[in-house]
């Protein structure tokens, strides 16, 4: 039997309508489709690719729990033990569509189940999509970079000082429970600022400036950060 393929599939920031036609001809041909999480109904990869292709209701699907730690030890068996499972599927002669939100090259945890499983020998590929901080930007009404400009991608749950210190555009993108300490280093420095909150989904939010950032915004929020202000 000829083992099947891994897909590492991009579903995009949120709007449903951003999703590319790759993403959708593949998730359609899959014979599984694995998410990143132990429950499909809560996975939201999986509800924006529902909202396109409501039959991949019944297709076969693959469950994998992702912890939310910055622990290597656990982190690393997580991995490994979610590749495993693709790879038995693979084996039976399945191809899998492993969804992700954004696109799977930006701070996306299936990379690294997608790696695992090539590391192992699998075959596959990555289908893009719509990386979070350009939807925004649209959503935003403004351009991300222009001229010579330089753009700089900073995970914000890290520290990211010296990040803000560097020329040009800096994004934050998963600030993830760090946000009342980002808004703070924000407005200590007098950046402009703006973000949006689950861009393309339902509850966005728009922020223009440091002080109207919510602390309790969720997960899902992403800035952009310009020049000091003088």
């Amino acid at each position: 039997m000829k083992n099947g393929r891994i897909y590492g599939v991009s579903v995009g920031p949120g709007n449903p309508e951003l999703m590319t036609l790759l993403a959708v001809r593949v998730i359609r041909e899959a014979d599984i489709i694995a998410l990143p999480h132990e429950e499909k109904e809560k996975c939201v990869a999986y509800q924006i690719a529902r909202q396109v292709l409501p039959e991949i209701e019944q297709k076969a699907s693959l469950l994998i729990p992702m912890p939310m730690t910055k622990d290597p030890v656990q982190l690393e068996k997580s991995h490994r033990k979610g590749a495993d499972r693709i790879l038995e599927c693979l084996k039976q002669g399945k191809n899998v569509a492993l969804l992700t939100l954004g696109d799977v090259s930006v701070y996306s945890t299936c990379w690294y189940l997608y790696r695992l499983v090539k590391e192992a020998g699998a075959q596959g590929e990555l289908v893009s999509g719509v990386p979070s901080f350009c939807a925004a930007a649209a959503r935003l009404d403004r351009a991300l970079v222009s001229g010579s400009k330089e753009l700089h991608i900073l995970p914000a749950s890290y520290q990211i000082g010296e990040g803000l210190e560097l020329s040009g555009v800096k994004v934050l993108m998963k600030p993830g429970k760090q946000i009342p300490s980002l808004k703070q280093e924000l407005l200590n420095k007098g950046v402009s600022v703006c973000g949006i909150q689950r861009c393309g989904m339902d509850g966005e939010q728009i922020y223009r400036s440091a002080e109207e950032i919510r602390e309790d915004a969720g997960y899902y929020s992403l800035f952009i950060v310009d020049e000091k202000e003088h």
